[in-house]
């Protein structure tokens, strides 16, 4: 039978380092938990799939310092001469890239007028080779023909009559069947009509941390710039091979541009969820750095506690106590430090999750990462007592008989 009362007894004459440990456990735990859990919502984040065919792909920025310059004459050359270079899938002029941080933004409204609710959506301009040139998967509707496809003069307001948005987007729209989307006319620009003649079934947005990442819509539309982005979609494995062939070949071809920041939509990636890797390693720090802390004030107060009791565990060892039942003694006595602990803990952890879901719209903690979280504490508690339990297991019979 476990000596739980002379436990208690000996703890309450040790109060304040025992409850010291027991908050320093309750804290490790709150903040281990919580931080777990924004690391795993970030890990879901940085997974979600573009859309894009990502391995295949990559961008370039066209920049024209001459004057004698045909807007169209020249792209319409350029896109013909890198759809036909062997190992090219497919080419468009674009004005964002997904996942880069800058784009273009709009909303549709079911009805005309500035007192309607709308729905925001990133906008890619795009001409009838997006679908192929993106990589992205038209799952209902159809695509953009060349008729459609319309040219926008800087400062226009005017939008075409067509677009293609995502399944996400339509599930905004209609969220009780997203397919009563297709052929639908809304609203974008407040007054000006826009039919949906298309579903993708995944485009990201250029902004990660925007609740609306998946809700994206294409417009046929060919922009009359100097400054503009190629998006290039290469046959598969030939990406970088293909890289410097597309570069110099727009560089050789015309004397009077700039070709910079060819870029694979990989490396677009890499950077954008940056920040989010940073954090990561910084949780993973703290909750690394708070677990060995505990471990450690576990330790100290085990050590300090047999060091202050070394006769009456020899009086214990005299009167025919095992080691085993020594080593057992401080173990439970730290089972029961951790177990007020992980109550005081687990308390905390939901209160700070509480405030993280209303202060930051995340998705409540799950009882298993709780759970986790518990049993990994009385586990570290055990272990960082093991040591101190041994070495009191260890103490002669004959202390007994020392005086001070």
């Amino acid at each position: 039978m476990l000596e739980i009362g002379l436990i208690l007894r000996a703890l309450m004459r040790n109060k304040i380092g025992a409850l010291l440990i027991a908050l320093q456990i309750a804290l490790t735990l709150a903040i281990m938990v919580n931080a777990i859990f924004m690391i795993q919502d970030r890990n879901q984040q940085m997974l979600r799939e573009s859309g894009l065919d990502e391995t295949n792909t990559f961008y370039l920025t066209n920049t024209i310092f001459g004057n004698d310059y045909n807007n169209k004459v020249h792209l319409q050359t350029d896109l013909h001469a890198i759809r036909n270079t062997p190992g090219i899938i497919d080419a468009i002029q674009i004005n964002a890239i997904p996942l880069s941080g800058g784009g273009w933004s709009m909303a549709l409204q079911h009805e005309p007028g500035d007192d309607k609710d709308t729905i925001g959506s990133a906008v890619y301009m795009v001409d009838d080779h997006a679908l192929n040139a993106l990589g992205v998967e038209l799952i209902a509707g159809e695509n953009f023909t060349a008729q459609d496809i319309q040219w926008r003069e800087e400062g226009t307001s005017k939008w075409p009559p067509k677009t293609i948005i995502t399944k996400a987007f339509a599930e905004q729209l209609y969220p009780d069947n997203w397919q009563l989307a297709i052929g639908k006319t809304f609203y974008i620009s407040q007054t000006q009509p826009i039919q949906i003649i298309g579903v993708m079934k995944a485009l990201q947005a250029p902004w990660n941390g925007w609740t609306g990442v998946e809700r994206s819509m294409l417009v046929p539309f060919q922009m009359e710039s100097k400054n503009s982005r190629y998006f290039i979609r290469t046959e598969p494995g030939r990406r970088d091979e293909m890289m410097p062939i597309i570069e110099k070949l727009l560089a050789e071809s015309d004397k009077e541009r700039i070709i910079r920041r060819v870029t694979t939509l990989e490396e677009t990636r890499k950077r954008s969820y940056r920040q989010q890797n940073a954090t990561n390693k910084i949780l993973t720090t703290v909750i690394i750095t708070l677990t060995l802390i505990t471990g450690f004030g576990i330790v100290g107060l085990a050590i300090f506690s047999i060091n202050r009791r070394t006769k009456q565990i020899g009086t214990r060892r005299a009167l025919g106590a095992t080691q085993w039942q020594v080593m057992r003694y401080f173990m439970v006595e730290n089972f029961m430090i951790s177990a007020i602990g992980v109550i005081i803990g687990v308390i905390g952890a939901i209160a700070i999750n509480m405030w993280l879901v209303s202060t930051f719209s995340l998705s409540p903690i799950s009882f298993d990462l709780i759970l986790f979280g518990v049993i990994s504490l009385f586990f570290v508690g055990q272990l960082a007592v093991l040591y101190p339990a041994r070495r009191a297991a260890k103490i002669s019979p004959a202390t007994a008989t020392r005086t001070v």
